[in-house]
């Protein structure tokens, strides 16, 4: 009698990161990024704004009023750059920084005061246009793209239509103009509400944990593109608030020209150099007519603008008998033509071409 053992996974963990690292590893390509970055979008929960969080008015939005008992006084209105709008009767009101229920209160407390008894307003925002965020760099629609509330850095990403061709792997979000939106209470202190829109913030960065990024004192934030694909983890979804700026960096490139079978550029997309031998294989490898001694790296210094030449032997590279550079972004490898193979070949094509044209001739008679 046989008895087979099916024995289940020592470490199951284990199973379980390797099954993980193996869809990660389908992450190549710019379409793959996308893909993963629509997949997180559907997976993320957007963040929303609570009751205590509602919309604040800003310069440039458009507001409409309405004034029921009156309603040659409503109409719409821009908010100018100090946070103003200016009203029939009323004249100048300051409407920044209010919510459009808070701004209700305040113009029916403006007209009971002079020409009304028992006023009823409302205030709509027709337009925002006060709380924008600046996606630029290696995304697909660079672009200013104007949010309610808060969004998460997978969601903005996604507003630009997803990463380029050319997306390295470290988005930089630079902290703007300070976030009204997330005031939970309003003070008549400035300095008061300042901080409190700062606590805010923190509040919600140690709700998520201690975020695995880097922050410079000039407010920028650095995070791992890769890590945010490939791990799927909240803590490297940072929260982008109106007035940040977003922006993904560009991968480094390396060109492959001369005597390969399919010369151009080619992206590097964790910015991770890559030896000589790489290169060429990326370029599907060399000609019948390369000249192999004679390929070189040309070499552009980025301060100075000057260009260098390293000779390289690939012939010896390839034997093992030479050590495979690495290169940098920007490096380019060309592999000159070798004049007497390419004498060689054409003569020998051209020995071919008479041979069997005789035949042909011989055979038709």
């Amino acid at each position: 009698m046989l008895v087979l053992f099916l024995a289940a996974p020592a470490f199951p963990g284990v199973a379980q990161e390797s099954s993980r690292q193996s869809s990660v590893q389908e992450l190549r390509t710019t379409e793959d990024w996308n893909k993963r970055l629509q997949e997180l979008l559907r997976q993320s929960e957007p963040v929303s704004l609570t009751p205590t969080q509602e919309y604040h008015i800003g310069p440039e939005d458009l507001v409409e009023i309405t004034v029921f008992e009156a309603p040659e006084l409503g109409r719409s209105f821009r908010v100018s750059a100090s946070g103003e709008i200016s009203m029939p009767l009323l004249g100048t009101v300051k409407a920044a920084g209010l919510t459009p229920r808070e701004l209700e209160i305040v113009l029916q407390e403006l007209l009971r005061r002079t020409y009304m008894n028992d006023p009823h307003v409302g205030v709509l925002v027709r337009e925002m246009e006060s709380h924008p965020v600046s996606v630029f760099g290696a995304v697909a629609k660079p672009g200013v793209f104007q949010i309610r509330g808060t969004k998460t850095l997978v969601e903005v990403l996604s507003m630009a239509q997803g990463l380029a061709e050319d997306a390295g792997d470290t988005v930089i979000v630079m902290r703007g103009a300070p976030y009204r939106g997330l005031t939970d209470q309003k003070n008549d202190d400035q300095e008061a509400g300042t901080a409190g829109s700062r606590t805010a913030r923190d509040t919600e960065a140690a709700a998520a944990g201690s975020s695995p990024t880097q922050e410079s004192g000039t407010g920028a934030v650095e995070i791992n593109l890769k890590d945010l694909l490939e791990s799927g983890d909240a803590r490297y979804n940072l929260p982008v608030y109106g007035g940040d700026i977003v922006k993904v960096t560009r991968a480094g490139i390396v060109y492959v020209v001369g005597e390969v079978k399919k010369p151009g550029g080619f992206v590097l997309k964790s910015n991770e150099n890559i030896s000589v031998l790489q290169a060429v294989a990326l370029g599907e490898g060399l000609t019948r007519t390369a000249a192999k001694k004679h390929a070189r790296i040309i070499r552009t210094d980025e301060e100075t603008g000057e260009r260098a030449e390293i000779a390289i032997d690939l012939g010896k590279i390839l034997a093992g008998k030479a050590p495979d550079p690495l290169l940098r972004p920007k490096d380019i490898v060309f592999v000159p033509n070798s004049n007497a193979r390419s004498a060689l070949y054409r003569g020998a094509e051209a020995a071919i071409a008479t041979i069997t044209g005789v035949i042909i001739w011989r055979q038709a008679r």
